[in-house]
């Protein structure tokens, strides 16, 4: 790890967003090894509400309670990028928060501005502490707008598309990504009406991934690390 600016690695908040299958899990994670940082994925705190309160019986459109609830949950997350947990109280979600049934119910959980409000306040506390490669729908504009590093990962909807068919289906045939269609693009519609990122925020550096690798995909990031900071690998 080597610095020539005013910024040292624990100092160092990168923010990434992006919309579904840009790879911006994928890409942080690695991001975070590189450069010893620790790694939040925001995302999964939001399914993982989700998975608590469908766990407990909870209607979401009744925002009232799922909010209520939603404050007092026994929310864990592990940051180590090498391996990133979840826990919600003992129990480990890390699988059950990937299953179809979340996916599907997530946007209800996400565009609730009462449970954002406090997941951010989470997410901003954890910022705070520096020294974290944090993703997510609204990292650059909202839970970290004054990171120095600011990245929006994009990508074409065909790429994103066959990325998490291949994920989700271990193949990204015609019938695979017509599968996972739904799932992609009605999220991007849901969570754009209370977060930023399908377009960049003044400022946010943008990463198109659309032709990229995962490994080259990483070094972009990396240069604009060095670029914004001076902070090499």
């Amino acid at each position: 790890m080597s610095s020539h600016s005013a910024y040292s690695a624990s100092d160092l908040v990168v923010a990434i967003d992006g919309p579904s299958g840009s790879g911006k899990s994928s890409v942080a994670k690695r991001v975070a090894r590189a450069l010893e940082l620790r790694y939040l994925d925001t995302g999964a705190m939001y399914r993982a509400v989700t998975w608590w309160l469908l766990d407990q019986g909870i209607e979401l459109s009744d925002t009232d309670r799922a909010a209520d609830l939603a404050r007092h949950m026994p929310l864990r997350m592990g940051l180590d990028p090498r391996r990133p947990t979840i826990h919600v109280g003992d129990v480990d979600v890390a699988v059950q928060i990937r299953e179809s049934r979340i996916s599907a119910a997530v946007s209800a959980v996400a565009t609730n501005l009462a449970i954002r409000a406090e997941l951010v306040a989470q997410q901003q506390a954890i910022a705070a502490e520096r020294g974290v490669v944090i993703e997510g729908r609204d990292i650059t504009t909202v839970v970290a707008p004054d990171a120095p590093v600011r990245v929006l990962l994009t990508a074409t909807e065909q790429a994103r598309l066959a990325r998490r068919a291949s994920e989700l289906h271990g193949e990204s045939t015609a019938s695979a990504v017509e599968a996972t269609k739904d799932e992609v693009l009605r999220r991007d519609s849901d969570d754009s009406t209370v977060a930023r990122f399908l377009d960049a925020a003044e400022g946010v550096d943008v990463v198109d991934s659309s032709h990229m690798t995962l490994d080259e995909t990483v070094r972009a990031v990396l240069e604009l690390v060095e670029k914004r900071t001076g902070i090499t690998p």
